[in-house]
């Protein structure tokens, strides 16, 4: 039987030379792949864009050509999509894993060899991009191994020096989201940023593995096909408030309406403001009580993709 998940994208590196030499913030190539993403390559509805639309069931996002991005983007027919690709539109075939069992077991494969939290979101995405085009310029709040299918796909990469760790997407010459707004740099960049970028030329068989965050846009040589592995991954603050949220839900108190917070009634408000002084009292003296290992048992238990 063939080899699946993370030791056969990465092959022949081992998983624990990637986890200490490039994981999570350091892009890596592999331009190595031929047996060990056999069963991948043979999957009939990947062997060519035209094999995928007659087979695909749903809607496809088509990238608009104003920005050639998913920020500009509508959902069309297989039929359709055919047409703008043809019209030098890019096409995004998106959960690609919930018509293949397969790539679902890949999945599940590499979201544990790498051990993500079971709250990570995991998806298997198709992008097909007419030759001369690609996407614009940003950064993403996932991680992505990209394995190319068809065609030549020069990515230019770059670290970002302007956000860190950031948690939602952003385009150039697209407004930023307010939460991201809220700790980013003041002023974001307008073009792809030169700092350390390098260009990395992908081939049919290569695979990237791109990190959260890192800046990078795409052009493609000839009609190119890729499948991505995308892992939304929680922060640690997604984990705490997650635990944070189950532990206050068992009080009756916590679970009252927040009523009289925004009362006209001065004596309203006050009483308001006077119960929930009380509950984060309560919650203050509580919390030297947790634990990590508390934490993470309440929001991992078993293990499930």
């Amino acid at each position: 039987m063939s080899e699946i998940g993370l030791s056969a994208l990465l092959s022949p590196m081992t998983i624990d030379d990637f986890l200490i030499s490039a994981w999570p913030d350091q892009p890596y190539v592999n331009h190595e792949l031929c047996e060990s993403i056999a069963t991948l390559k043979s999957l009939p509805f990947l062997q060519s864009l035209e094999v995928l639309l007659n087979s695909w069931p749903k809607l496809v996002q088509a990238h608009l050509p104003d920005v050639s991005d998913e920020s500009s983007a509508v959902d069309v027919t297989p039929q359709n999509a055919k047409k703008l690709f043809a019209n030098k539109m890019g096409l995004l075939f998106n959960n690609v894993q919930t018509i293949s069992p397969e790539l679902a077991t890949w999945l599940a494969a590499i979201k544990s060899d790498l051990g993500l939290p079971v709250s990570t979101l995991a998806r298997c995405m198709v992008y097909a991009t007419p030759h001369g085009k690609g996407t614009a310029a940003h950064f993403d709040q996932n991680i992505n191994f990209i394995l190319q299918l068809e065609g030549i796909k020069k990515w230019t990469v770059a670290p970002n020096n302007h956000v860190e760790n950031p948690t939602e997407r952003f385009t150039i010459g697209q407004p930023v989201d307010p939460e991201l707004a809220s700790y980013a740099a003041p002023v974001m960049p307008t073009s792809m940023p030169h700092e350390d970028r390098q260009e990395i030329i992908l081939q049919p068989g290569s695979m990237l593995f791109l990190p959260r965050g890192y800046w990078h846009c795409t052009e493609a040589e000839g009609e190119a096909l890729a499948l991505n592995f995308t892992f939304s991954q929680p922060s640690w603050a997604d984990i705490f408030l997650a635990a944070l949220r189950s532990r206050l839900l068992l009080s009756p108190e916590w679970r009252e309406l927040a009523d009289g917070v925004s009362s006209a009634n001065q004596a309203l408000r006050a009483q308001a403001q006077e119960k929930f002084d009380l509950l984060i009292q309560e919650l203050r003296e509580d919390i030297p009580n947790w634990s990590a290992a508390d934490i993470l048992a309440a929001t991992e238990g078993e293990y499930k993709c």
